[in-house]
């Protein structure tokens, strides 16, 4: 297990299985979002398609619509399907519009937080499950020590770095997942980059 006197970068570099991706690809940042909302509404556009077709979603979702919780919740709902979303969604969408007007969602609401805290919060928001609130830890508050065993490129590259893994070990891989604490966030994000390149 690395030690917080440690950066991540370095404390990275000295583990066996992730050194060498952290010598490859240099040093990544972990880093707030700019605009929290936005950034959940892309993690909902990201559930189960590829990325290619969540960006194509983006991008026209973005053009159509006011990307704020009351902009999405005034849109009428056939512009968000036309835009890309599926009925589920657009449910979904207006569920986390209304979440953070009914609860004032902020970084600064959830900052005395721990992550299962978080967690617990963002999944009672119907169509938020433990995926898309360890991509808001990770992306929309920039915590350190996310590692979002529920995302298939995860657990690609770490059957792929530990050859004695299956890509279903989920229990067995967050335990190996201990020897790069506190900085799994920057764990992750080198094996996302793994697997892209």
């Amino acid at each position: 297990m690395t030690t917080v006197t440690d950066s991540p970068h370095a404390a990275l570099r000295s583990d066996e299985y992730l050194g060498p991706l952290v010598e490859r690809h240099g040093p990544v940042e972990v880093e707030p979002a700019e605009d929290f909302f936005q950034r959940f509404v892309v993690s909902i556009l990201r559930q189960q398609v590829s990325m290619e077709s969540a960006a194509a979603t983006r991008e026209r979702l973005f053009e159509s619509v006011e990307v704020t919780p009351n902009g999405i919740l005034a849109a009428d709902k056939q512009v968000l399907r036309d835009a890309g979303l599926s009925r589920q969604k657009t449910r979904y969408v207006r569920n986390v519009a209304e979440a953070f007007i009914e609860e004032g969602y902020s970084r600064a609401y959830f900052e005395g937080m721990d992550d299962d805290a978080v967690r617990a919060e963002l999944t009672e928001i119907p169509g938020v499950g433990p995926w898309t609130a360890d991509m808001q830890l990770l992306f929309s508050l920039g915590r350190p020590d996310v590692f979002p065993v529920g995302d298939l490129g995860i657990r690609t590259r770490m059957a792929r770095l530990f050859d004695d893994l299956a890509v279903e070990d989920r229990a067995v891989m967050r335990e190996r997942s201990e020897r790069w604490k506190p900085y799994r966030s920057y764990a992750s994000l080198y094996l996302w980059r793994a697997t892209e390149s």
